[in-house]
């Protein structure tokens, strides 16, 4: 891979990066938060049945994200 393309990829890295952590301030704290504080008797309910969800789907879209960092990196190394 010449430097070009590395140059590009690293761009990218720190892009998906930004994306990483705009998933988990502005989307995954909130939403983990607001879970926590839903009163205990109302745990069961369709909102927080819907906000758990959300945290699940939220979780493996960083987990994603992750993973393509990861990937991209090793790219680059070899």
């Amino acid at each position: 891979m010449n430097q070009q393309r590395r140059k590009e990829i690293r761009e990218l890295i720190e892009k998906l990066t930004e994306v990483k952590e705009l998933i988990e301030s502005n989307a995954l704290n909130p939403e983990e938060e607001y879970y926590e504080n839903i009163p205990e008797n109302l745990q069961e309910s369709e909102r927080a049945t819907a906000s758990a969800d959300a945290i699940e789907y939220l979780q493996s879209s960083l987990d994603s994200v992750e993973e393509a960092i990861d990937n991209l990196e090793s790219s680059i190394e070899s």
